[in-house]
């Protein structure tokens, strides 16, 4: 993966928009957080090939990131933190966030094929 370019990152989020394609967005701040410290709450969310057709894709010249995909119905999909991004050999759009430890907070991908499980 490569830093966040956001004027190449920006051109593939134009190449998926309009179309039917699948996400997966991944949030953690780690799932034994509360094992090193017992007063962390460990928070967290998960979706993974969720099937939607996005109009206009936007990342933000701020860093950390966020990535936003506007809905036709008005809503919105996104994901604050991405540091990372690459397509991959399989046609992929795959983001990253990694806070200062190294260890991914943050994950957002786009593809026009199901991900394996």
């Amino acid at each position: 993966m490569e830093i966040v370019d956001t004027q190449k990152l920006q051109e593939l989020l134009n190449s998926f928009a309009n179309k039917d394609v699948y996400i997966h967005l991944e949030t953690t701040n780690g799932a034994y957080a509360s094992h090193f410290d017992e007063k962390m709450f460990n928070a967290g969310a998960f979706i993974r090939n969720v099937l939607i057709r996005y109009e206009l894709g936007k990342v933000t010249p701020d860093e950390p990131h966020r990535v936003g995909l506007k809905l036709a119905n008005g809503g919105w999909v996104y994901a604050q933190g991405i540091t990372h991004f690459e397509l991959d050999d399989q046609n992929r759009l795959l983001m990253a966030g990694h806070g200062y430890d190294g260890k991914l907070a943050v994950a957002l991908e786009i593809s026009e094929t199901p991900f394996a499980y």
